[in-house]
C-alpha cells in the first residue's frame, strides 16, 4: 500500500509535468493555457474517478473493451481537436520540436512496472516489456530534443527512429496488457494478469499518459513530414 500511495504521488507529478508543458506549448495567450490546463485536469480526474469506481475492472466492470476505449478514444479526439482547431494547428506548427519530444522523459516512471513484476503483481512478458521500452524511451528523450534543438535539420533521422521507436513502444504495452488481461481478449495466462492497470493508480497510466503521450508522438510525426514537405 506503501508503494501505490509513492506511485500515485509520482504518476500525479508525471501527469502535472505533462499538462503545464503541452498548455504552456499549445496555448496562445494566459487564458487559453489555463483552459487547455482544465480540460486535461479534468480528463485527469475523470480517470481516476474510473479507477476508484473499478468501472474498467473485469469481471464486474466493463472489461478490455472499456480499457480498448479509454486509451484509443482520447487519443482521436486529442487529434480531431487539433486538427479542427485553427488556433491550435497553427500551435503545433510553431511548438518547439523539442518539447514534444522532451515531455516524454517522464517515461522514466517504466522502473514502475519492473518493480510490480519484481513483487509478483503484474506478469511476463507484459512488464518488461512496458517497463524497459518506457526507461529507454524516456532516457534518451532528453538527448534526443537537445539534438533537435541544436542540430535541427541533420538531427532528423534520429528524431525519426526515437519517435518511431517510442510509439511503438506504447502499442506494444497496451497490446501485452490487453491481452494479459482477464476477460474475452486474453490470449496470454500468466498470473498475476494486468487487472490492476484498470484500477487506482494504475489506470492513469494506460488511460491518461499513455494516449497524451502517443499524442506528442502523432504530432513529432506531423512536424516531421510538413517539414520535409516544405
Amino acid at each position: 500500500m506503501q508503494f501505490d500511495l509513492l506511485a500515485s504521488i509520482e504518476m500525479t507529478v508525471c501527469a502535472a509535468i505533462a499538462i503545464s508543458t503541452l498548455s504552456i506549448g499549445f496555448g496562445e495567450n494566459g487564458l487559453a493555457r489555463v483552459r487547455i490546463a482544465g480540460w486535461l485536469s479534468a480528463w485527469f480526474a475523470l480517470v481516476t474517478i474510473m479507477a476508484s469506481t473499478g468501472l474498467l475492472t473485469y469481471p464486474h466492470g466493463l472489461g478490455t473493451p472499456g480499457l480498448g476505449v479509454a486509451v484509443a478514444a482520447p487519443i482521436i479526439g486529442l487529434v480531431a481537436t487539433v486538427l479542427i482547431s485553427p488556433s491550435l494547428r497553427q500551435r503545433l506548427q510553431s511548438i518547439p520540436l523539442p518539447t514534444l519530444i522532451g515531455v516524454n522523459a517522464i517515461r522514466i516512471l517504466g522502473v514502475t512496472f519492473l518493480i510490480l513484476y519484481g513483487v509478483g503483481r503484474l506478469p511476463f512478458p507484459f512488464a518488461p516489456v512496458a517497463g524497459w521500452g518506457d526507461i529507454l524511451a524516456g532516457v534518451t528523450a532528453v538527448p534526443v530534443a537537445w539534438f533537435a534543438y541544436k542540430l535541427e535539420t541533420s538531427a532528423r533521422p534520429v528524431v525519426w527512429i526515437w519517435n518511431t521507436f517510442g510509439l511503438l513502444d506504447l502499442v506494444a504495452a497496451i497490446g501485452l496488457g490487453v491481452i494479459s488481461a482477464p476477460g474475452p481478449t486474453q490470449l496470454i495466462f500468466a498470473e498475476p494478469g494486468t487487472t490492476i492497470m484498470t484500477t487506482l493508480p494504475w489506470l492513469i497510466i494506460p488511460a491518461f499518459l499513455v494516449p497524451l503521450l502517443a499524442s506528442t508522438h502523432l504530432a513529432v510525426f506531423y512536424r516531421l513530414i510538413n517539414r520535409q514537405r516544405r
